[in-house]
């Protein structure tokens, strides 16, 4: 089998699981953006002055929503998304203001995981902010990243680098597929 068949071969096998990557993004998305939505509702309930199995089950349940549910749904979807910029050649406009939004919703995911960790470390000592801030600040970056990807607007009057909208010219150590 000479080289051009073999760089065919994985090229279609690229091509072909680009959906897979896009299934997996958009899951990994569901999980993390609804856990992001919840967490700060779960947290409102921390109250140590309750009874303290009751404080003990909320606590427990929100450790174990942020660190074994929203937290790798959080990097499997970055991960995942990843692979899509480079395998969809997403070099457009619109797709860098996303990832500034992405990167809102990671400072509010770990915004979360630090009112979390307060509250779990001096229950005494802290209370968690009201819930429509965290909630806010989670959500309004998601729906601007939900309108962009929807929309795919083009952004024509905001001016991009060269560098930025353009591959480097690098050689990635497989050949990408085209559109």
């Amino acid at each position: 089998m000479g080289t051009a068949s073999g760089q065919r071969g994985v090229l279609d096998w690229l091509i072909s699981i680009v959906p897979i990557f896009k299934a997996l993004h958009i899951a990994a998305l569901v999980i993390w953006c609804g856990g992001l939505l919840a967490l700060p509702l779960m947290l409102a309930q921390h109250d140590p002055t309750v009874m303290a199995g009751r404080y003990r089950l909320i606590r427990r349940a929100t450790h174990v929503t942020y660190t074994l549910c929203v937290t790798p749904a959080a990097v499997i979807a970055v991960i995942a998304g990843t692979w899509l910029i480079f395998l969809r050649e997403a070099f457009v406009p619109w797709f860098f203001a996303k990832l500034a939004f992405v990167a809102l919703l990671v400072v509010a995911h770990a915004w979360i995981g630090h009112i979390l960790a307060n509250v779990a470390e001096k229950p005494e000592h802290h209370e968690p902010p009201n819930p429509v801030f965290p909630v806010a600040a989670a959500f309004v970056p998601m729906i601007v990243i939900f309108t962009l990807v929807l929309a795919k607007p083009a952004l024509n009057w905001v001016e991009f680098p060269n560098w930025l909208l353009e591959p480097r010219g690098g050689q990635l150590p497989f050949d990408v597929p085209s559109r």
